[in-house]
């Protein structure tokens, strides 16, 4: 049996049949839940210190004196709570897309096995990576122009919960927006687009960078500059991965067809 291109189906993908599909589905997606439960377990018993040290970009930069309050009396039980939580389901995340690459691996062909646990790998460092510069490079920078431009009398007393949900939501846009070379590699791959198409559709690539970095980041032009910019750049690297890959991909699918 084949499909119409010529390439035979793999031989897991023609026995296994639905209910064993499901089962399948349901140990891998028990096997991620375990991952972020054991992840939690060993994260929780920090997760007052993991707080600290995730609020220190802000703190640092709080007159002398001040420091952040709860604004809720269950705040200071929830809000590290809910960050050892986040923090687990981040740890587990390579666990997470293993499952999902071992479920799916038995449909796919040569050539796509060879390119699909790159791009799952790829995609893990580069979500962490956005995280990362937005802790390290981003958090100083918005936290520093905010606490500056405040009116003189004003005490900035910032609220847990609310810096946690600020951050959170800071980290959740850069790791995305870093996932972008893997977004524009699949587009070429899967034959919606070509690296030819993108690079001439550039300048509105651009403008859609400054946009997103309009809407994900605080009002302020040096947060939406920095998210902007690295995607553009991202942008790129994806164009010249992508040219990679699709050659790649051509030279795989014509020399199975040959052998076929």
């Amino acid at each position: 049996m084949s499909d119409p291109g010529n390439n035979p189906i793999p031989p897991e993908q023609q026995e296994m049949p639905l209910i064993e599909h499901l089962l399948e589905l349901r140990n891998r997606l028990l096997k991620m839940v375990l991952a972020v439960i054991v992840c939690f377990a060993f994260i929780y018993p920090f997760a007052n210190d993991l707080y600290l040290w995730l609020s220190l970009p802000l703190r640092e930069l709080l007159p002398v004196g001040q420091t952040m309050i709860a604004t809720d009396i269950t705040s200071p039980f929830f809000a590290p709570l809910k960050l050892a939580l986040v923090l687990a389901v981040f740890a587990a995340i390579p666990v997470i897309l293993y499952q999902l690459w071992s479920f799916v691996a038995p449909g796919l062909y040569a050539h796509e096995k060879r390119l699909a646990f790159p791009l799952l790998f790829t995609s893990v460092i580069l979500f962490y990576a956005g995280a990362a510069f937005a802790y390290y490079v981003v958090f100083p920078l918005v936290f520093g122009f905010f606490t500056a431009i405040g009116p003189e009398g004003i005490v900035e007393l910032p609220d847990i919960s609310s810096y946690l949900n600020f951050v959170l939501k800071m980290f959740f846009a850069f790791g995305v927006a870093f996932e972008i070379p893997i977004a524009t590699v699949l587009l070429i791959l899967t034959g919606a687009t070509t690296p030819q198409d993108l690079a001439a559709k550039r300048p509105y690539v651009v403008v859609a960078c400054f946009i997103i970095g309009m809407l994900l980041t605080p009002p302020d032009i040096i947060s939406q500059t920095l998210l902007a910019v690295p995607m553009w750049i991202l942008f790129e690297f994806g164009i010249l991965f992508g040219r990679l890959a699709y050659r790649r991909v051509d030279d795989a699918s014509e020399g199975e067809s040959d052998s076929a």
